[in-house]
């Protein structure tokens, strides 16, 4: 796939760019240039490009880790395909929002070129939440982080919070005007929390933050859609389809949402005539994704890989997980939410399990384990906190937080053996973990993340109560057996 090819396409089942790609420029850099943001903002900018006729939003897509995206995109003149894989149906999408690549590592100097241009008047991010370097527990930036001290002790930075905040500080000098940075992961109030990581860096750097961050926006948004790993057989489904080889071919769910808050700097793209909400506040809608799908997810990923369940449709469909799964719904998910304007949480939690039972998308349950000390905070601790103020029991939420637990000292890999610990904070873990005696490792694996919560003796007792059942009979011995009393 390729400029070149692109009128090979005609008369096929594909939906090629509604412009010509050749004519877009940059207006738009984005870090971290996986499959999701292709699957995602990208998509929803090609729509916003054809929509308004404003070819001024095309994206400089930065690899924040290694060069294979850069291999993928560069020989196809930055042209991919979204296979989307419903139930029974497939179609594919060909995105030509994505106009330069990057590859940080290599290429540090000109990630922050792109980033200080005049001309970038928007920046997204989909990092994970480990690429934000932060401490779960206090939400601040790890200066202590080997990859943090090298960016603040002046080398080309390789860090995100490290590109924007030398970024900032150039644009801010030279006068580049406005622009708008937008979080795209899964934490809580991630605009104003990314806002916070950025001047923690440029504190510690000696820079003048107010200067950098004077008309700097940070709007907090919240993204949605399951974009599993690529397998051959995809690439094959699509070159069926397309009549090209596609290296760069990402696959998706029908499902699609944006949510980003109306607080931009300046200009941005016409994401909302294609289906992205503007709104005042992303808060609702945030605590409603994170603890209904994303805890749910992680629920389903760690009982999962348990009992043996290699996708996360796999496990959602035994009978007994899905029973679990609808549990943390019902008892403390839903119960701790005020509905976004708009939702209808029961119908929202269903749609969710729905999703999760497409079998036609590969989502391993490995992969959604993986990294549950960035994930467990915004996703269960946060709703056991507010059930146990509110005097609930949080007993479905203990259940989940013990899978993890168990995870941690007993990590198992995608093929049911044990494997090392897919974790930013592994060796702390392990640590933990190695000097916890008899039934203290619960307690102590949640007070690195949740010191508070960690002090709440009733529930840690039920969470550890679920650890030992799991560790003793199993995920189906436990969940059979029932909340441990």
């Amino acid at each position: 796939m390729s400029l070149a090819s692109l009128p090979r396409l005609a008369g096929r089942p594909v939906a090629a760019p509604g412009f010509d790609p050749r004519d877009v420029t940059p207006g738009q850099v984005h870090l971290g240039l996986g499959a999701f943001h292709r699957a995602h903002q990208a998509l929803l900018t090609d729509g916003a490009m054809a929509a308004s006729g404003d070819l001024s939003w095309g994206i400089t897509g930065v690899s924040q880790r290694s060069r294979a995206v850069l291999e993928q995109l560069a020989p196809q003149d930055g042209l991919y395909g979204v296979l989307v894989s419903g139930r029974g149906a497939r179609e594919l999408r060909v995105g030509g929002a994505v106009r330069r690549v990057l590859a940080a590592p290599e290429q540090p100097e000109d990630v922050v070129a792109a980033l200080a241009d005049p001309a970038t008047r928007v920046v997204t991010l989909t990092v994970t939440e480990k690429g934000y370097r932060h401490d779960p527990a206090t939400g601040r930036l790890r200066t202590d982080d080997a990859e943090v001290a090298a960016d603040l002790a002046g080398r080309p930075p390789r860090t995100a919070v490290g590109q924007l905040g030398r970024a900032l500080v150039e644009r801010a000098r030279a006068g580049a005007g406005p622009q708008t940075v937008v979080c795209c992961d899964n934490l809580p109030g991630n605009g104003s929390f990314l806002r916070g990581l950025v001047t923690q860096f440029l504190d510690a750097a000696g820079a003048d933050a107010a200067a950098a961050l004077g008309d700097v926006a940070f709007p907090s948004s919240v993204v949605d859609r399951i974009v599993p790993g690529t397998r051959e057989e995809d690439r094959a489904a699509a070159a069926g389809l397309s009549g090209l080889r596609d290296e760069g071919l990402v696959v998706a769910e029908p499902f699609l949402q944006w949510v980003v808050e109306d607080r931009f700097a300046g200009e941005r793209p016409a994401w909302d005539a294609v289906g992205a909400r503007l709104t005042a506040d992303a808060a609702p809608f945030e605590r409603a994704k994170l603890r209904v799908l994303n805890a749910t997810h992680s629920l389903l990923a760690y009982l999962g890989l348990r009992a043996g369940a290699a996708t996360v449709a796999e496990a959602v469909t035994d009978p007994a997980i899905e029973r679990a799964a609808r549990a943390l719904l019902r008892d403390d998910a839903l119960p701790s939410l005020v509905p976004p304007e708009g939702v209808d949480l029961a119908a929202y939690g269903e749609q969710v399990l729905e999703r999760f039972a497409n079998s036609a998308l590969p989502d391993t349950t490995s992969r959604v384990a993986a990294d549950g000390s960035q994930k467990l905070g915004p996703r269960l601790l946060s709703t056991a906190r507010a059930r146990r103020a509110a005097g609930a029991p949080a007993d479905q939420v203990a259940l989940a937080v013990a899978a993890w637990c168990l995870h941690v000292a007993d990590p198992l890999g995608p093929d049911g053996r044990p494997a090392p610990l897919d974790d930013p904070l592994a060796d702390r873990l392990r640590e933990v973990v190695e000097r916890s005696a008899g039934r203290d490792v619960v307690a102590r694996l949640v007070a690195v993340l949740d010191p508070a919560l960690a002090e709440d003796q009733a529930w840690v007792s039920v969470a550890d109560d679920w650890f030992h059942a799991l560790r003793t009979h199993g995920v189906r011995g436990a969940l059979a057996a029932g909340t441990p009393s």
